[in-house]
């Protein structure tokens, strides 16, 4: 049986994560609220903000500010998008 979460970013009833992505509340938080499609969708932006922005993940400060545009991508808020970055189109399968 396939576990479901109700999707903060996409306010609906999705499959979810098999366990949580990262340790502690944050993880946890995730784990409980955010569909595998939404951190899927999260991975491959965070790869492209890394990437076009050469960030270090050994600088805490790097960290910091993708935990931010983390928090803002899954709560729908205005966050940074690489260069030339087009929103997926949605699909309601």
């Amino acid at each position: 049986m396939i576990r479901t979460v109700f999707c903060r970013k996409y306010q609906a009833e999705l499959p979810g994560l098999d366990r949580p992505p990262m340790p502690g509340g944050l993880g946890q938080d995730v784990f409980e609220n955010i569909s595998l499609r939404a951190w899927q969708e999260w991975q491959q932006l965070q790869t492209m903000l890394i990437n076009e922005r050469h960030l270090s993940m050994r600088d805490p400060q790097a960290r910091h500010y993708l935990m931010d545009q983390m928090q803002k991508f899954f709560n729908n808020e205005q966050h940074e998008r690489p260069t030339g970055f087009v929103e997926p189109e949605q699909n309601d399968d």
